[in-house]
């Protein structure tokens, strides 16, 4: 079938559409309807089935002979350690730790969090709770311990999972200091604490309620998959929310693995016994959708990698990973390509390396800028593919899709459409705009299977964030416009959540700790475009009359303490002493303004600006201190 018979099939007959791609996983029990609405009105899909998307991970691959193949390759250029796992290995693995969990309670619909580092017992941890029907929540490993205790005290776990420790670059990280000041703030104690003990940050566990991973293993009985339901979750991971209190996001096990099953190899033209390598976190999306669930489904090979694109040892670890294991299809965030490129820009490291066996590299997290486009493609000779997607969706909603035939491909456009996602550019009154009209990018209700069918306990805010703004419309938080082709071109998020090297982070979070600090009176932190990372976070304020303060020594503090409660990822780094904030008559600041500013983008002074001439000192200000790409 042609990507336009498929995607036409698919917003005029989505259950016809969706039916079939179902038939392409193993069902304990058949869905009795493929689309529904419940109570609350919100959309679902497949009720009545029955499956268990470990079973199809890994024990469904063994029964139709690919036990022996190879399912997951660990590759960690920091502990210098390759290991792999056969289907029948990892199963073996997986079935052994769900017996660790059941021995500690842990059961269909119960809550597992997940903190740990890219290691193959992360898998393992994330696989087992699926084979039981409980539901994982994976932080980030080294998240502060702060974000760890509000995931906590949201999830409410029967049991947490960690690590001794994780490694960056060549620093240790200790994780166990951290996940016992997170329990100390949390409100919900879980019943056990589970840690695999790595030999770089040896541990003693003689704590209440912890035990030693290896140890519970060696007592431990193999499980068997537990049937669950279509509608039963299979895990939640937390983004940020304007509003600095996380959003659970729920994925479902039925539309889930459907979509898994399905966009691999139409997205991404990557097939059973492949090799298919995300070089994100676990951590992400992308790490669940496409480290974990979506090879294995499709009974491809999935590279774990712990490591970063410079430094590990050096900007060619990329292509020594591509070439040693024969990588086909490659994804990535554009920060780690501007990483390599700028460590590499001449391409002799890459040129060490036999990459023919790759065929794509795509990329996603934030918007690939022309430069790095041209750079990378130049560098590959291989399609380099912009997509676009978000944590809500768990796949992609934009793509130029291998799997049907590349389309042209537009240098700054994510493509167009995937099937099942009716996607329209809409204006403030909620009308449909025309080519090259830029405005809120949404998609039309129904949402394919896969994406969320709510947020973890609280279907209000489902409602209020998503599908209140535009009614029979999911709101994705994102601005941008379309051609006349229908490729779509994303320009970044409407609100203040902005995206550090893939990582969506909230300035509004952060704005309430800088305006916490005793000298500041009032501030704004804004999201500036960064060569490296996409955006960083900047934060200008205003100081409390007669307080004296050092510019240096409040950055300083500001820095350390978002540093803290946020964790590095923030990349909080620039705070600067303005004397007043650009504000419109009714008194809001004006972000966008001072970021458009920063960036270097031409604007119109908006006509309900407070003082116009507040601008022209915030721009000589950022100009002075060499803040934001304009005055670099």
């Amino acid at each position: 079938m042609t990507y336009q018979h498929d995607f036409k099939q698919s917003v005029q007959h989505p259950e016809e559409f969706w039916r079939e791609k179902a038939t392409a996983i193993k069902w304990f029990q058949e869905p009795k309807q493929i689309l529904t609405q419940n109570a609350a009105g919100f959309y679902r899909w497949f009720e009545g089935g029955q499956l268990n998307t470990a079973y199809l991970c890994l024990d469904y691959h063994i029964e139709q002979g690919r036990g022996d193949q190879d399912a997951l390759i660990y590759d960690s250029p920091v502990t210098d350690t390759i290991e792999k796992f056969t289907y029948r290995e990892l199963r073996d693995k997986v079935a052994k730790f769900a017996g660790v969990l059941a021995a500690q309670g842990v059961g269909r619909g119960d809550a597992v969090v997940i903190y740990m580092p890219m290691i193959p017992e992360a898998v393992i941890g994330m696989l087992a709770c699926a084979r039981l029907g409980a539901i994982h929540s994976v932080v980030f490993g080294g998240f502060a311990p702060h974000e760890l205790a509000v995931r906590i005290d949201d999830a409410r776990p029967k049991v947490i999972l960690s690590a001794s420790c994780g490694i960056e670059f060549e620093r240790i990280l200790p994780y166990k200091p951290l996940v016992d000041k997170a329990l100390r703030e949390a409100q919900h104690q879980p019943n056990a604490h589970i840690m695999f003990v790595r030999s770089q940050q040896p541990e003693t566990l003689d704590g209440p309620g912890e035990v030693d991973w290896a140890q519970a293993v060696e007592h431990a009985e193999p499980v068997d998959p537990v049937p669950v339901d279509a509608h039963d979750p299979l895990y939640i991971l937390y983004t940020s929310g304007t509003t600095g209190k996380p959003k659970g996001i729920i994925r479902d096990n039925g539309g889930h693995a459907v979509m898994m099953k399905w966009s691999l190899g139409a997205t991404y033209d990557t097939h059973p016994g492949e090799v298919f390598w995300a070089a994100s976190d676990i951590g992400w999306a992308v790490g669940h959708s496409y480290i974990v669930y979506a090879p294995l489904i499709n009974g491809c090979t999935t590279i774990l990698f712990e490591g970063k694109p410079i430094r590990t040892p050096d900007a060619g670890t990329f292509w020594r990973v591509i070439a040693q294991h024969k990588v086909k299809t490659f994804f990535t965030a554009p920060t780690a390509i501007r990483a390599v490129k700028k460590e590499d820009f001449e391409g002799k490291l890459f040129r060490k390396y036999d990459v023919s066996s790759l065929k794509y590299l795509f990329v996603a997290g934030e918007r690939c800028d022309p430069a790095t486009y041209d750079w990378a493609s130049q560098l590959l000779g291989i399609p380099v593919i912009d997509h676009w997607w978000q944590t809500e969706s768990g796949a992609p909603m934009l793509a130029n899709m291998a799997g049907y035939g590349l389309q042209p491909i537009k240098r700054g456009a994510a493509a167009t459409p995937v099937p099942g996602f009716q996607m329209e550019i809409l204006g403030e009154d909620g009308s449909i705009l025309g080519p090259g009209e830029e405005g809120y990018v949404t998609i039309k209700l129904p949402l394919p299977p896969g994406c969320l069918p709510t947020l973890w306990g609280d279907d209000a805010r489902f409602q209020q964030s998503y599908l209140n703004r535009f009614p029979g419309y999911y709101l994705s938080g994102d601005g941008g416009y379309k051609d006349a082709d229908n490729y779509f071109y994303i320009m970044g998020r409407v609100d203040d959540v902005i995206n550090v090297a893939g990582h969506r982070l909230s300035t509004g979070e952060m704005e309430e700790m800088v305006a916490a600090h005793p000298a500041v009176a009032e501030c704004a932190v804004v999201g500036i475009a960064d060569e490296l990372k996409g955006q960083r976070p900047v934060g200008l304020v205003v100081l409390k009359d007669g307080v004296e303060i050092a510019s240096d020594v409040l950055e300083a503090e500001l820095v350390a303490d978002i540093r803290a409660k946020i964790g590095a990822v923030a990349f909080f780094k620039t705070c600067i002493v303005v004397k007043r904030l650009p504000k419109t008559r009714s008194g809001k600041i004006l972000r966008k303004n001072i970021r458009m500013l920063a960036d270097g983008v031409h604007f119109e002074t908006p006509s309900t600006i407070d003082d116009p001439s507040i601008l022209q000192e915030i721009k000589e200000t950022l100009a002075q201190e060499k803040v934001g790409l304009a005055f670099v």
